[in-house]
């Protein structure tokens, strides 16, 4: 979860295989997890006489009926608990040796044949329904829900028992999210998946840590390999990023202690930061943590892709906020700098609609006269448009956003500083996902459309403060115009934050946002 919290998965897409299943390059499994091939050999060696000899990585049919029988020796605990596991760790190491359409036809099998017994739901149903007494209806309750569960669910529970069979899971649901698009049998088994691990990542089991340059080399790398904001270019950098003024926490599971599930990076400053290349230049001077008054929240970073819809972001940053607090009283401003990935999807869209109505005649007419100034400007008169039309025809505004240098042209800047800003501040207080679970009665509101607003608003944050230009990378200015946000966590007003957002939809921002917002001419 950069701040992005929740990952999810893009369009759909029509039932066609996963790259991995083409021929590709190893996916996200293959690569973190080639080592329990080695690791389950051990536990899987007592079931090689029941289960035979290996079946094709592309697994075909015939293939897959003696997997099938597999598995239901493993479901119905032949041999006893030691060979249950030992069946499960083969059958992981199966499921590792299959190509992309071997593990496909691996997970069809599973979501298809595995699913619950529809008559059996029926017959606990009726029998739930006609019991008459108080002892009886609680043996038909307990029959029921023991029918409702699909037999799926406890093979895929055999797995907490294996060495990084958790991380095993985890990482079987990345991949499931692409195979599930567009497939109905599929999403239902990455639903069962989601499900059984929202349980066994509940944040009481997490465990938070704190991530320094003494880590281990390991766990370093994989802090490199995951930020997912702004991007780690190599060790010296990770080094900066960890110094005295910096801190770095993780969430941890007991059963992937060696693997953050998600992070947060934190500046320890003087005054609120507006810019993030400021923030990280490693040439600034290391600042004495003890004089900071402000804590900077730069970049939150989901580690776990098939952990996605599964948000434990709000906690940790509650959590960091009470550890700072403890540590050092002299800070009493918590905020972000956050991205704002949504905003230039959103103006696109509303250019290709609105055009230049979106500005004030003084603006546009401005614009237009920072733009003919330019050295490159285009001849105003006399050239004939081309077949597809002429492209001087777009809005002003949408032909400024094509230059790749309109942020390093001085007038440029100042011209369009007013407009972009009030588009933005429009864009974060009053834009709203489309949902149709809003639209019934009793839902809640919808949420905002900027996904990094809705995480902070949801965990009772404040949209403080709009900074023009906080972050000239490439990625800034083709995500933002190169706008960068500070939600401000208020001790005191986080929970009436978060009860007004979740509760009536209620955007909680500054005035001086909200007066950026009503702005124009």
């Amino acid at each position: 979860m950069s701040e992005t919290p929740e990952i999810k998965p893009a369009e759909p897409v029509p039932s066609q295989l996963p790259a991995a299943a083409a021929g590709a390059p190893p996916g996200l499994l293959d690569r973190t997890l080639d080592t329990l091939r080695a690791g389950w050999r051990e536990i899987a060696a007592s079931a090689r006489g029941v289960v035979g000899a290996a079946p094709r990585a592309s697994l075909p049919k015939e293939d897959a009926d003696r997997l099938k029988e597999q598995i239901e020796a493993c479901l119905e605990g032949r041999g006893g608990e030691v060979s249950a596991r030992a069946r499960a760790a083969q059958l992981g190491r199966t499921y590792l040796a299959l190509d992309g359409q071997g593990r496909r036809n691996f997970l069809m099998m599973l979501a298809r044949d595995f699913d619950v017994d529809r008559a059996a739901i029926d017959q606990a149903m009726a029998t739930f329904q006609t019991a008459g007494d108080p002892v009886s209806r609680g043996h038909a309750e307990r029959a029921l829900r023991r029918a409702l569960e699909p037999p799926r669910l406890r093979l895929l529970t055999q797995f907490n028992g294996l060495p990084e069979g958790v991380k095993f899971l985890v990482d079987l649901r990345a991949e499931l999210m692409e195979m599930a698009r567009g497939e109905p049998l599929l999403q239902a088994l990455e639903d069962d998946l989601k499900s059984l691990l929202r349980n066994w990542f509940d944040v009481g089991f997490l465990e938070m840590r704190r991530i320094t340059w003494d880590s281990p080399a390991s766990l370093l790398e994989k802090l490199i390999k995951y930020e997912a904001v702004h991007e780690i270019s190599g060790w010296r950098d990770l080094k900066d990023r960890l110094d005295s003024d910096r801190r770095c926490f993780a969430f941890f599971h007991p059963r992937m202690p060696n693997e953050p599930l998600i992070f947060v990076e934190v500046a320890l400053v003087q005054g609120m930061s507006d810019n993030v290349q400021a923030l990280l230049d490693p040439s600034a001077p290391v600042c004495d943590p003890k004089s900071a008054d402000s804590a900077i929240f730069y970049s939150i970073s989901n580690a776990q892709v098939g952990l996605a819809g599964i948000s434990f972001g709000n906690f940790l940053i509650k959590r960091v906020v009470d550890g700072l607090t403890g540590e050092f009283p002299n800070i009493k401003c918590f905020a972000t700098l956050s991205p704002i990935p949504g905003f230039r999807r959103w103006l696109d869209r509303e250019l290709a609609e609105r055009g230049d109505s979106l500005l004030s005649p003084p603006e546009a007419e401005r614009i237009a006269e920072a733009m003919a100034a330019r050295p490159d400007a285009p001849e105003p008169e006399g050239r004939e448009s081309d077949a597809e039309g002429d492209a001087d025809e777009r809005p002003v505004l949408a032909g400024v956003l094509a230059l790749p240098d309109w942020h390093a042209d001085e007038e440029l800047q100042k011209q369009l500083r007013g407009p972009l800003m009030r588009l933005c501040a429009h864009y974060l207080t009053t834009a709203r996902a489309s949902d149709r679970r809003s639209e019934r009665a009793g839902a809640a509101p919808a949420r905002a459309l900027d996904p990094v607003a809705h995480f902070h608003l949801s965990n009772g944050a404040r949209m403080e403060r709009l900074n023009w230009l906080g972050d000239r990378s490439a990625k800034g200015l083709r995500q933002s115009c190169g706008m960068m946000i500070n939600y401000r966590y208020k001790l005191g007003e986080i929970d009436a934050n978060h009860e007004a957002y979740r509760g009536e939809g209620k955007v909680n921002a500054s005035s001086s946002i909200r007066s950026l917002g009503k702005g124009g001419g």
